[in-house]
């Protein structure tokens, strides 16, 4: 078989191959004398028709069929030969495929490329740390209680805090304007979920009482035509009522699940589940870092087939979170190419890594980042059966966990400073 191969790029590549005849004609041969001892023919007995009649028979079928079967298995044995590793599939162009002649043929294709993976050493890299605090954990079960705060009527003025439920509508120039109105809205004064103007002329206003508010919109407000005008609000108060934090006792604790051990164990849970946020947001936050920094320090050619592939998951997996099943409905694909190009160049590398290092997967960390993935559900047990009878669930969740091992290889080699910072900080956490 004659090969030869000329560079069209960076990564395409070329190859015409030629087949001799002998094989092409050798192996239809061979189908053809497979097909006599099977083949019903009207007037022969299955295997006593002669070979000339199988082959005017079903010359014309088998002769495709070994072209095909020879186009593909030929390519492998050519890129074989010339040491050549293809990044997607081939076009082939067939130019002869006569029958008892040469086969011959141009394959085009991309190569991954060739790199020298730069030494992990001269990386510099920051680690963030944290750990979480008794006075985090302080603040995270006042969260709790804050979010089954209970509020009771009273007939006094409102004051920040309260929760003020009113009846309004807003004019420009006396006129209504569309949005602007609204029937028994509860406000949280201090929020700030609504206009700031709103909620502080509300402050001081008693049950059953009217008043008109003037207030300002912003010149960037989100609707246009009431961007940097004034408006006056009438507002009919309803209601006032003062807020009060449930007691920190059993029966709080059982309002979160928790139906034994009270609040002891009520803490123990927020923790645990505070722990193992921080150590999600700690692995992703350092293994962006890590991937950055390899990204930089190793710029690559990227195989034009692994792109358009990656691109298609991306809108793929974008559809899939959106609930979408119309490929109309696909993200633009411009805003994914170099998101989709820094992920395959980051896949070669990593691949790189593994294969220099033998890195291999260890069960143990593919089970625990399993246990993490279904922690956070109800019926975490149901979960993860279910994940473990599924294949493909399974490669993902064993490639996150080697991609791990990966990371951790890289800051076990890398020059690495550590800096300390804070659950609250970390975590954006206020009580």
């Amino acid at each position: 078989m004659q090969v030869s191969v000329e560079s069209t790029g960076k990564l395409e590549r070329r190859m015409q191959v030629q087949v001799p005849a002998e094989r092409v004609s050798k192996e239809i041969a061979s189908r053809l004398k497979q097909l006599r001892r099977t083949a019903r023919l009207n007037g022969f007995r299955p295997g006593k028709a002669p070979l000339t009649v199988i082959r005017q028979q079903f010359g014309p079928q088998v002769h495709r069929e070994v072209i095909g079967e020879l186009l593909q298995s030929s390519f492998s044995e050519a890129v074989t030969q010339k040491q050549l590793a293809p990044a997607g599939n081939p076009r082939i162009e067939p130019q002869n495929i006569d029958e008892g002649q040469d086969l011959t043929y141009v394959a085009t294709f991309e190569v991954f490329p060739e790199f020298a993976l730069q030494p992990v050493e001269s990386l510099e890299l920051e680690r963030i740390t944290a750990d979480v605090t008794e006075t985090d954990v302080d603040a995270m079960i006042e969260r709790l209680r804050k979010q089954q705060m209970r509020y009771t009527a009273v007939m006094r003025p409102a004051a920040l805090g309260d929760k003020a439920t009113v009846d309004f509508e807003g004019s420009i120039d006396g006129v209504p304007f569309a949005g602007g109105k609204g029937e028994a809205v509860a406000i949280v004064l201090g929020e700030n979920r609504m206009l700031p103007q709103l909620e502080q002329g509300l402050i001081g206003v008693a049950p059953g009482e009217q008043k008109t508010v003037d207030v300002d919109f912003p010149a960037d407000y989100r609707a246009t035509e009431l961007a940097g005008k004034r408006a006056s609000f009438k507002v009919d108060v309803k209601t006032v009522e003062e807020p009060s934090l449930p007691e920190l006792d059993e029966e709080f604790s059982k309002s979160f699940g928790v139906t034994e051990g009270g609040v002891a164990q009520l803490r123990e849970d927020v923790v645990a589940n505070m722990r193992r946020e921080l150590e999600q947001t700690l692995r992703t936050r350092n293994k962006a870092a890590v991937m950055e920094k390899l990204f930089e320090a190793n710029p690559i050619d990227v195989p034009n087939a692994l792109l358009e592939s990656q691109i298609r998951d991306m809108q793929v997996e974008a559809m899939r979170r959106a609930g979408a099943k119309d490929v109309s409905q696909a993200p633009p694909r411009e805003p994914l190419v170099e998101p989709a190009r820094r992920r395959v160049a980051l896949g070669l590398l990593f691949n790189d890594i593994i294969r220099r290092e033998s890195i291999v997967l260890d069960p143990a960390r593919s089970n625990a980042r399993l246990d993490e993935m279904v922690g956070a559900y109800g019926d975490g047990a149901a979960l993860k059966r279910a994940y473990l009878q599924n294949a493909d669930a399974m490669r993902q969740v064993e490639s996150l966990a080697l991609e791990d091992q990966v990371v951790d290889w890289i800051l076990a080699h890398a020059n690495v400073h550590e800096k300390g910072t804070t659950f609250k900080e970390l975590m954006n956490f206020e009580a």
